[in-house]
């Protein structure tokens, strides 16, 4: 009977996930109401927030499925090793980035993603040897702004491009920039 239950928790939590989406592709995030969840997964009230504590918490549901290939930051290897497989994610997930960073998706939504990016990028440049400094942040901010600025444009059709090509044209953008810092170091 247990793995009924688990089952049954995953369903209403992905009912509710995939309705998020499809509404803020319909009419935008800060449109979308409780509500409007509700009766698009059709699911009580008591059940939705059985799950989750309000619309944003949905969100943050969907943006962490996102950021599920994040490898632990390493000094090994290339520069942002995690960045080919991101783009292949993004690919094969793109109506749900398209929703969650798109145009239509709200400031909310972005700065959550800006902030798992930021991260994740600090992260590798600390595991570099890069010192914590106000500089690093200023890097840092930087190469989120490339990336969400390629994820973005890509996700909403603004440029066509496949994931390698996106993942070549930021690592030409960030890399040389984020070697030299590290080089200071």
């Amino acid at each position: 009977m247990p793995g009924n239950v688990d089952r049954r928790v995953r369903r209403t939590r992905q009912a509710i996930k995939r309705a998020l989406v499809e509404l803020i592709l319909e009419k935008g995030y800060e449109s979308v109401t409780v509500t409007d969840l509700i009766d698009r997964a059709d699911v009580g009230r008591s059940t939705f927030y059985a799950h989750f504590d309000g619309k944003q918490e949905v969100l943050f549901a969907n943006l962490d499925e996102i950021t599920f290939l994040r490898p632990a930051a390493s000094a090994d290897g290339p520069l942002f090793a995690f960045s080919p497989a991101m783009f292949e994610h993004v690919r094969e997930q793109r109506r749900l980035v398209r929703a969650l960073i798109g145009r239509r998706s709200g400031r909310a939504v972005m700065a959550h993603g800006e902030r798992l990016l930021h991260a994740l990028v600090r992260d590798e440049l600390l595991a570099r040897g890069a010192r914590a400094s106000t500089s690093l942040d200023l890097v840092v901010t930087c190469v989120v702004g490339a990336l969400m600025a390629l994820l973005t444009r890509w996700a909403d059709g603004e440029i066509t491009a496949t994931p390698a090509e996106l993942d070549l044209a930021f690592r030409t953008a960030v890399a040389p920039g984020v070697e030299a810092v590290l080089a200071q170091v």
